[in-house]
């Protein structure tokens, strides 16, 4: 499967709008899923609005972007990050209501050993936080916005309480995989300010 992902900051006056324009525009794509929600509060540095497809392979993206394309550069929106990116989930149980994506930049310099125990550590949350209904873990084929983000990290949540408390709160999270983002720490390879974004929606990950 192919992925793309994008997150808007948007001028206030202009979110309804944009959101049906995007709504329409995605709609032409002929994804397998898609959706074009506004962000929940608690998002950080994760636009206002978040636009997830994701097509059978690259090649149907690229025939059919043409739309969605050219409603990304409405002059409405004021800043964009997002990925494009490649990748099949991994479904723990019933659809979630709640989607959430995390965009990072692994730094440069990391070896290639650190940088596979870091996505293994990343992978193992899923045995441990059980609000986690879909998850999927990718290397960016093609970064957008302000950092040129490495990976997406994205899963489905039972609800939003279960993103905020058994998932941030776990101790896998700050005990172990923290490290990789903490500047006070000898194992940070994560220094670039992530994009953490998250909406209500329907099962986007499920196959």
């Amino acid at each position: 499967m192919f992925s793309v992902t994008r997150l808007l900051d948007v001028e206030p006056p202009h979110r309804e709008r944009m959101l049906a324009a995007l709504r329409q525009s995605a709609a032409t794509t002929g994804a397998l899923r898609w959706i074009v929600e506004p962000t929940d509060p608690g998002s950080r540095n994760g636009g206002d609005i978040l636009v997830h497809l994701r097509f059978t392979d690259e090649s149907q993206w690229r025939s059919t972007a043409t739309a969605l394309t050219a409603a990304l550069t409405d002059p409405a929106i004021t800043r964009t990050n997002g990925a494009s990116y490649a990748g099949t989930p991994t479904i723990t149980g019933a659809p979630g209501a709640v989607y959430r994506t995390l965009l990072l930049r692994v730094a440069p310099e990391t070896d290639p050993g650190t940088v596979d125990r870091f996505e293994s550590e990343l992978r193992s949350m899923a045995r441990y936080v059980k609000t986690i209904r879909a998850w999927q873990l990718s290397r960016v084929t093609e970064p957008v916005g302000t950092s040129a983000w490495t990976h997406v990290f994205e899963q489905e949540f039972t609800d939003v309480a279960g993103l905020m408390g058994p998932y941030l709160m776990h101790p896998i999270h700050w005990a172990a995989v923290d490290r990789w983002f903490d500047p006070e720490t000898t194992d940070v390879i994560v220094r670039d300010r992530v994009c953490h974004s998250f909406c209500q929606a329907e099962s986007i990950l499920a196959t």
